[in-house]
Protein backbone atom coordinates (compact mmCIF):
# COMPACT_ATOMS: atom_id res chain seq x y z
CA UNK A 1 0.00 0.00 0.00
CA UNK A 2 0.79 3.62 -0.80
CA UNK A 3 3.03 5.26 2.48
CA UNK A 4 0.25 7.94 2.36
CA UNK A 5 -2.40 5.64 2.75
CA UNK A 6 -0.43 4.84 5.99
CA UNK A 7 -0.04 7.89 7.13
CA UNK A 8 -3.74 8.73 6.72
CA UNK A 9 -4.69 5.90 8.54
CA UNK A 10 -2.04 6.27 11.40
CA UNK A 11 -3.25 10.14 11.90
CA UNK A 12 -7.02 8.79 12.30
CA UNK A 13 -6.35 6.52 14.56
CA UNK A 14 -3.70 8.89 16.74
CA UNK A 15 -7.16 11.39 16.51
CA UNK A 16 -9.70 8.88 17.54
CA UNK A 17 -7.92 6.48 20.37
CA UNK A 18 -7.82 9.16 23.07
CA UNK A 19 -11.59 9.55 22.17
CA UNK A 20 -12.25 5.59 22.98
CA UNK A 21 -9.87 5.65 25.44
CA UNK A 22 -11.49 8.58 27.32
CA UNK A 23 -15.43 6.93 26.55
CA UNK A 24 -14.23 3.79 28.09
CA UNK A 25 -12.50 5.68 31.25
CA UNK A 26 -15.96 7.46 31.57
CA UNK A 27 -18.39 3.98 30.95
CA UNK A 28 -16.45 2.00 33.54
CA UNK A 29 -16.16 4.90 36.22
CA UNK A 30 -17.58 3.88 39.41
CA UNK A 31 -18.54 7.75 40.50
CA UNK A 32 -19.40 10.55 37.99
CA UNK A 33 -17.47 13.65 39.11
CA UNK A 34 -19.92 16.23 37.86
CA UNK A 35 -16.98 19.28 38.49
CA UNK A 36 -14.26 17.52 35.94
CA UNK A 37 -17.02 17.09 33.39
CA UNK A 38 -18.20 20.25 33.98
CA UNK A 39 -14.03 21.61 33.63
CA UNK A 40 -13.54 19.53 30.64
CA UNK A 41 -16.38 20.04 28.65
CA UNK A 42 -16.34 23.53 28.99
CA UNK A 43 -12.20 23.35 28.27
CA UNK A 44 -12.69 21.21 25.38
CA UNK A 45 -15.58 23.91 23.44
CA UNK A 46 -13.06 26.78 24.54
CA UNK A 47 -10.33 25.11 22.55
CA UNK A 48 -12.68 24.43 19.69
CA UNK A 49 -14.12 28.26 19.39
CA UNK A 50 -10.38 29.55 19.70
CA UNK A 51 -9.01 27.24 16.46
CA UNK A 52 -11.83 28.29 14.39
CA UNK A 53 -11.40 32.00 15.72
CA UNK A 54 -8.10 31.83 14.53
CA UNK A 55 -8.96 30.04 11.35
CA UNK A 56 -11.30 33.05 10.50
CA UNK A 57 -9.48 35.68 12.01
CA UNK A 58 -6.20 34.79 9.74
CA UNK A 59 -8.61 34.79 6.45
CA UNK A 60 -10.70 38.12 7.26
CA UNK A 61 -6.99 39.88 7.85
CA UNK A 62 -5.94 38.75 4.79
CA UNK A 63 -9.04 39.25 2.25
CA UNK A 64 -8.97 42.97 3.63
CA UNK A 65 -5.79 43.44 3.73
CA UNK A 66 -5.32 42.37 -0.11
CA UNK A 67 -8.42 44.27 -1.25
CA UNK A 68 -7.92 47.66 1.06
CA UNK A 69 -4.04 47.37 1.73
CA UNK A 70 -2.47 45.63 5.53
CA UNK A 71 -2.84 48.45 7.32
CA UNK A 72 -6.62 49.40 6.64
CA UNK A 73 -6.99 45.20 5.90
CA UNK A 74 -6.02 45.13 9.75
CA UNK A 75 -7.95 47.38 11.57
CA UNK A 76 -10.88 46.19 9.73
CA UNK A 77 -10.37 42.76 10.84
CA UNK A 78 -9.62 44.46 14.34
CA UNK A 79 -12.68 46.53 14.66
CA UNK A 80 -14.90 43.85 12.81
CA UNK A 81 -13.78 41.24 15.56
CA UNK A 82 -13.35 43.02 18.60
CA UNK A 83 -9.69 43.24 19.14
CA UNK A 84 -6.71 45.58 18.84
CA UNK A 85 -4.66 45.74 16.23
CA UNK A 86 -1.54 44.62 18.07
CA UNK A 87 -3.30 41.24 18.78
CA UNK A 88 -3.32 40.49 14.92
CA UNK A 89 -0.49 38.66 13.45
CA UNK A 90 2.15 41.36 11.78
CA UNK A 91 4.26 40.80 8.85
CA UNK A 92 8.05 39.68 9.31
CA UNK A 93 10.01 42.67 10.11
CA UNK A 94 12.63 43.81 7.48
CA UNK A 95 16.43 42.39 8.64
CA UNK A 96 18.98 45.04 8.79
CA UNK A 97 21.51 46.90 10.94
CA UNK A 98 20.77 49.40 12.74
CA UNK A 99 22.35 52.30 12.33
CA UNK A 100 25.11 53.88 14.97
CA UNK A 101 23.17 56.01 17.03
CA UNK A 102 19.60 53.92 16.63
CA UNK A 103 18.31 52.17 20.03
CA UNK A 104 16.37 49.26 19.91
CA UNK A 105 12.53 49.78 20.75
CA UNK A 106 11.59 47.93 23.44
CA UNK A 107 9.19 45.26 23.61
CA UNK A 108 5.73 46.10 24.75
CA UNK A 109 3.30 43.87 26.56
CA UNK A 110 -0.40 44.40 25.81
CA UNK A 111 -2.84 43.27 29.21
CA UNK A 112 -5.40 41.10 27.63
Amino acid sequence: MDARIWLALGLTLFAGLPTGIGSALAFFAKRTNYRFLSWATGFSAGVMIYVSFVEILSKASDSLGGTYGRAAGNWLTAASSGLSPAALPHPKPQTGRIQQGQAKQPVQHHDR
